[in-house]
């Protein structure tokens, strides 16, 4: 067999080889640590290589990448030895060749097919690969690569993650719903669970304005009728305005003190310490001192000391699982869709769900209410029936009660019903552009 036959029989092979290593490159990286897990749980053959591989990725990143370039470049020098007697034109059909063939069998297809069935790749290549990097020159390679990676890249290189972020994970939720392996419920219950912890107390507390509170030097009776209309269960006293809370009456207690004919003792009398938390507070941190400390509310203030709000155990559970309605509350939808285009939502509502929930891209950086971001981008405060234009949306505050706005309209239009809003605002009322 002459020298140039054994050649071309070798480079056959090395495009096989090459094949194989774009088949597993592009296949393991496309594979997760919990997928990789539920095929172990199914038994799936090469699942428990696949989980080592997946694990530690940079044990098999570098030699996989490393053989790559030496099956090319060997692939390349053999074939360029057989053509080299046909002189420059010889050269130049080594290098279409070696482009061609390299490109359609040991790149495209086989990558191609591993984005199409990851699943099926990665079991066919993991144990090989493990082989491989096992393989103790292949081993010590790789240490000597990363090495020289964690030295020529900034941090630490290779070693450390995270290899995946909070909104690729909350995207790989996403992919497991639409694949139903997971529930929308669920989804959705995963999903409040992760953005729980960048939530902080002001997004999920009762403003100032809605809080319900009692004088300190009212009466039994007066708390107990103000809670009862309230249908609260605790009620903040203060002394003499809502910014200077002393604590926290119990419903308990007052009904006890009113069966002891105690309704004329002052509220005072009756009063638990509450406690005092700033705006900016995580509620992941809120809800374990809750727990701990078993608290029902707290007291929450702003930057100045100012009472900002308070917040309940209900309303950070309520974060996690949505609007819980008992036979006190009165059931009123954040939203509601009004069609071609429009939509009413509570002032109350926060504007990244808003944003969520429409696909809009309102600002939500300054503002944490739709209430909040009218007025803020208005610059006044706002009268009934005004409006305003920002990213392609039109908010009109539709009730406005005092110096706060109840309800706003989302207007989702065209150029023209824009113009016709223009015209019909009420009252004369001017349009702002943001």
């Amino acid at each position: 067999m002459s020298r140039d036959v054994v050649y071309i029989l070798i480079c056959i092979a090395l495009t096989f080889i090459g094949a194989f290593l774009a088949l597993a490159e592009i296949s393991l990286s496309r594979i997760s640590k919990a997928k990789a897990l539920s095929l172990v749980e199914q038994r799936k053959r090469g699942a428990t290589s696949l989980v080592r591989l997946v694990d530690k990725p940079e044990n098999w990143i570098n030699p996989l990448i490393f053989l790559v370039l030496v099956v090319t470049t060997l692939s390349a020098v053999l074939f360029s030895a057989v053509m080299q007697p046909y002189g420059t034109a010889g050269a130049i059909i080594a290098v279409v060749v070696n482009v061609v063939v390299f490109f359609v069998f040991a790149e495209a297809a086989p990558k191609t097919y591993a984005i199409q069935h990851s699943e099926r790749a990665a079991l066919f290549t993991a144990p090989i690969v493990a082989a491989v990097v096992d393989f103790w020159p292949f081993r010590m390679i790789a240490r000597a690569l990363i090495g020289l990676s964690n030295i020529l890249l900034p941090g630490k290189g290779l070693r450390t993650g995270p290899f995946v972020s909070e909104s690729e994970l909350i995207a790989t939720i996403g992919e497991a719903k639409q694949a139903g392996e997971i529930e929308p419920d669920e989804e959705s219950l995963i999903t409040s669970v992760i953005e729980f912890g960048d939530t902080i107390v002001r997004e999920v507390m009762k403003p100032r304005p809605d809080m319900v509170g009692i004088e300190l030097s009212r009466t039994v009776s007066d708390a107990l009728n103000v809670a009862i209309d309230a249908g609260y269960s605790r009620i903040p006293v203060y002394r003499e305005s809502i910014d200077d809370i002393v604590g926290v009456a119990f419903v308990k207690d007052l009904v006890n003190a009113d069966r002891a004919d105690q309704s004329s003792s002052i509220v005072g009398d009756y009063v638990h310490e509450v406690r005092y938390v700033p705006e900016t507070k995580r509620t992941l941190e809120m809800l374990r001192e809750m727990q701990r400390d078993k608290l029902h509310i707290a007291i929450v203030i702003d930057e100045f000391g100012g009472t900002a709000g308070l917040v309940t155990l209900e309303d950070l559970i309520e974060e996690l699982v949505g609007e819980i309605v008992d036979e006190f509350d009165t059931e009123e939808s954040l939203v509601e869709p009004l069609g071609d285009g429009q939509w009413r939502v509570s002032a109350r509502m926060a504007v990244s769900e808003v944003n969520d929930l429409l696909h809009t891209e309102l600002p939500d950086d300054d503002w944490d209410t739709m209430g909040g971001l009218v007025i803020g981008l208005l610059g006044h405060v706002a009268r009934e029936g005004e409006l305003l234009e920002v990213d392609g949306a039109v908010l009109i505050a539709e009730r406005v009660q005092g110096r706060r706005i109840g309800r706003v309209r989302i207007v989702l239009t065209d150029p023209q019903l824009l113009a016709s809003l223009k015209d019909v605002e009420a009252d004369g009322a001017s349009v702002d552009v943001a």
